[in-house]
């Protein structure tokens, strides 16, 4: 099986190594097309309006100054001999869980992959659930082919992506694996920060509160709160069922 590895978090980023580590108990053909540089939070921006370079970092490897959907584009397009047979995207540096899906530049690099006709996984590793800073990378290498195998067995629609996620607990210490939904927090966790530079000018970190909410239970971020690891199937269509149906009952045309 040919794997190809990326991630939102760049070509350096320890999640990257961890996901090699992953991979190497599925396959021995692996290769990896990377950012050059972070671009978290990027969703599937994709780079129309300047070139993108790629550096050669291994035999099977690239660094690609664009976003993780180019590289992702790159790679099955033009920088690999031939089609891989899955993409695993990862392993990103906190949860992408709830809402945090919709702008993942992670679960962006495997929605490209499912794009271009390959199974893809999106892996990411939760922090900070058990104190400021707790990270640990050992539960993801712990379960990771535990997730990934059974799914590979099972297989999936072509329209979906998996998105897997590990909890912020030591690798011993998780309760096993749900299947869940995509859950929403019931308040905005996303903040500005305004500063001031040296010229009186202004200038804004945007980031994230710490703040747990009350998620329903069957969802991702419940299950990461407790202690599972979560898998959810997710999909591009964002079309709201329910609503379509009333809205083309009441339309007046």
């Amino acid at each position: 099986m040919r794997i190809l590895l990326t991630n939102d978090d760049g070509i350096n980023a320890p999640g990257l190594s961890v996901l090699e580590e992953i991979a190497k108990e599925l396959s021995d053909d692996i290769w990896i097309a990377a950012p050059e540089e972070e671009q978290s939070g990027k969703g599937r921006a994709i780079s129309l309006t300047q070139p993108v370079r790629v550096r050669k970092v291994g035999a099977k490897a690239w660094a690609v100054a664009g976003s993780p959907s180019d590289a992702v584009l790159l790679a099955l397009r033009d920088l690999m001999p031939e089609m891989p047979d899955l993409v695993l995207s990862g392993v990103n540096r906190g949860q992408n869980i709830a809402e945090d899906t919709s702008f993942s530049g992670t679960i962006a690099a495997a929605m490209f992959g499912m794009q271009l006709g390959v199974p893809s996984i999106a892996l990411s590793q939760a922090q900070n659930f058990r104190e400021r800073g707790s990270l640990s990378w050992e539960t993801a290498k712990a379960w990771g082919a535990k997730a990934i195998r059974p799914l590979l067995e099972m297989g999936w629609p072509n329209d979906v992506v998996m998105n897997v996620n590990f909890p912020d607990v030591e690798p011993g210490d998780v309760r096993g694996i749900q299947i869940t939904r995509q859950g929403f927090r019931d308040e905005a966790i996303i903040h500005t920060d305004r500063r001031e530079d040296l010229r009186g000018n202004d200038y804004y970190w945007i980031g994230y509160r710490g703040k747990l909410s009350k998620p329903d239970e069957g969802t991702d971020i419940r299950a990461i709160y407790d202690g599972f690891v979560s898998i959810s199937p997710l999909h591009v269509d964002l079309t709201h069922e329910p609503f379509l149906k009333t809205l083309k009952e009441s339309w007046q045309s």
